[in-house]
């Protein structure tokens, strides 16, 4: 198909969506084709050379139901595994970069007073809080702050299903508490402000994905969202030669995040830093910094329940040989979310053996979190 007057090659199908999502109420199945031949149209026509195309999409426009927007998503999501959004109000990245970087120069015994119960069997918390890097064991090589949704402290229920991974799930944040209070108080605003920038465009995403499916009640497998996390992470840099515990099977690279996918939902800020790669067809690519505003992709899960009609991508950070900053938050099902079902009832892949999303957790978070983790950190 030609480009459009844009240069885009989906313009048209940009233009059928419009009118068919406007008979989408009364024709649903018509919808449901239109989007299938455009996923099976653009799937055949990605080029990976240049991950420089992706969309770049305004906060204002994803926030609200446009289904050219939607049609925007649909293509990166099958093409790529991710697009950007960009002009986020109230947003400042250089802000939180600054306080990222600060609260990582602390020293390591200011540190360590708010560190996970791995490294500090006197603190509670088990998966919100700080980690320190730990070199050559690992493809992993990061240290780490995680914050999460909750500011009380939750009651324990050991009659409830995954007692223990339900409780961690809403542990209380632990917030640094240093001799400088106006830090202590700006790190927390800010961030606590960031969160919530990211749950609202992360909800949005969720919605998309339900009106292009025909699925507007997928957002309600996210009301309580109890595992969301945002992580602020450092890679130092290694030794130059790594070891081979710290190279890529692959291909040999010298890497400083292991190679994985996402849950559900990332919205990731890597600020103007480079290191994130993207595999396809066997081969890893750079893939383009988030700037001033964030990159999205999805995970596994929600590959699973859209019956693959949008892709999870493998990724991983390789060494850059200096220090390198970024922030994925990771917005995810409610603990007893059904992931058993697609969109389309059809079973999942996951739901065979965990048919909830905190079940299913029990088994993903140690084996990509193995900084703050213990393989049976969330089983007990």
């Amino acid at each position: 198909m030609a480009p459009g007057p844009d240069g885009n090659p989906y313009f048209l199908y940009t233009i059928v969506l419009l009118l068919v999502g406007a008979l989408a109420p009364f024709f649903p199945d018509l919808h449901q084709y239109a989007i299938l031949q455009y996923y099976r149209f653009n799937t055949h026509q990605t080029n990976f050379s240049d991950l420089n195309v992706v969309s770049k999409i305004r906060y204002n426009d994803i926030i609200l139901p446009n289904p050219a927007v939607d049609s925007k998503v649909l293509h990166d999501m099958n093409a790529f595994g991710f697009f950007y959004v960009i002009d986020i109000p109230e947003y400042d990245a250089t802000k939180e970069l600054e306080l990222l970087k600060h609260v990582f120069e602390l020293p390591s015994d200011v540190k360590h007073t708010f560190a996970v119960r791995k490294h500090n069997p006197n603190n509670k918390n088990v998966y919100r809080g700080y980690g320190p890097a730990v070199d050559n064991v690992g493809t992993q090589y990061k240290e780490v702050f995680n914050i999460g949704p909750h500011e009380t402290e939750p009651a324990f229920d050991e009659s409830s299903d995954f007692s223990h991974a339900r409780h961690i799930s809403k542990e209380k944040n632990v917030w640094p508490s240093t001799d400088n209070k106006s830090f202590d108080e700006e790190f927390r605003d800010t961030f606590s402000k960031g969160f919530r920038i990211r749950v609202s465009i992360a909800k949005a995403v969720i919605n998309c994905i339900g009106r292009l499916f025909n699925s507007p009640s997928l957002i309600n497998r996210f009301t309580h969202h109890e595992f969301s996390t945002l992580g602020l992470r450092k890679y130092p840099k290694r030794s130059r030669n790594g070891t081979k515990l710290t190279r890529s099977e692959l291909d040999n690279e010298v890497l400083t995040e292991l190679e994985h996918v996402d849950s559900t939902v990332t919205v990731l800020s890597t600020f103007f830093n480079p290191g994130l790669q993207a595999l396809y067809d066997g081969s890893y690519r750079d893939v383009p910094p988030s700037g001033g505003g964030f990159l999205i992709n999805i995970g596994t899960l929600l590959e699973d329940i859209t019956d693959n009609r949008i892709i999870s991508v493998r990724h991983r950070v390789k060494d850059i040989q200096r220090d390198r900053y970024a922030i994925p938050f990771f917005f995810n099902p409610s603990f007893d979310a059904d992931i058993s079902t697609s969109v389309n009832g059809n079973p999942t892949p996951a739901g065979k053996e965990t048919p909830t999303f905190g079940h299913w957790m029990t088994k993903y978070l140690p084996a990509v979190e193995p900084i703050l983790l213990e393989d049976d950190s969330l089983g007990r």
